[in-house]
């Protein structure tokens, strides 16, 4: 079952010293408001996306504090390109995310720069469907791929590509890989990500895993 679970939901209680977790954090208590703060959590999500774009964007995690607070934390690769000249660009997002929200609440945009953004199965996916859409061969996108990972000391990185591949008209899947992959084992720190680059001859699903090694708790490796 290794491979037909997604492998950060399925190891988020399990590995405790690392950054995978929930991307909301937060917790509505009786449940009359979760369908409304999931619907703005959705919101949130999409207003982000659409003004950052493809810069390298990691991840968007919301957390929601008692202090009726919501923090929006963008993880990305390049955070100039959001913050923008003197903080012209985030303090113009941070506007359109006030109007999101509830009038209630108050909020708080933190930026975080990815320090290896080779090692992000999103950063790599989302590379991978702009040469894609380029119209660059799809076996020389998997190896460029798989060698970014590699380069910044991925412990094994797979990726694989489906659809009418350069324009075929049955469609398949290519894969690439080098290095490990336990996707059985619940320790191994992978990153997982899934796209559809857009092309004239249809949609072609990506699929990127990073494994990072294995996470031992602080008791364990102590011993």
């Amino acid at each position: 079952m290794g491979k037909k679970v997604n492998p950060i939901i399925l190891r988020i209680s399990n590995i405790k010293n690392s950054a995978i977790t929930w991307n909301s954090r937060w917790i509505v208590r009786g449940g009359a408001n979760f369908a409304k703060y999931l619907q703005e959590d959705e919101r949130i999500r999409r207003l982000v996306k659409a003004n950052v774009g493809d810069v390298g964007l990691d991840k968007i995690s919301i957390e929601r504090s008692g202090k009726n607070v919501v923090e929006v934390i963008i993880k990305v690769a390049k955070p100039g390109v959001i913050i923008g000249r003197g903080g012209e660009k985030s303090d113009k997002l941070k506007k359109q995310l006030i109007k999101v929200i509830d009038r209630e609440h108050k909020l708080k945009l933190t930026i975080k720069e990815i320090p290896k953004p080779n090692l992000c199965s999103e950063v790599l996916a989302q590379e991978a469907r702009r040469l894609i859409e380029k119209r660059m061969p799809f076996r020389k996108v998997m190896k460029n791929i798989v060698a970014l990972a590699k380069k910044d000391g991925a412990d094994g990185v797979k990726i694989t590509v489906a659809g009418r591949l350069n324009g075929a008209e049955i469609a398949r899947d290519e894969k690439a890989s080098t290095g490990q992959m336990p996707l059985q084992n619940l320790r191994a720190n992978i990153d997982y990500a899934r796209l559809a680059a857009h092309t004239k001859w249809g949609a072609i699903g990506i699929k990127v895993w990073v494994y990072k090694g294995q996470v031992f708790d602080k008791d364990e490796t102590a011993v």
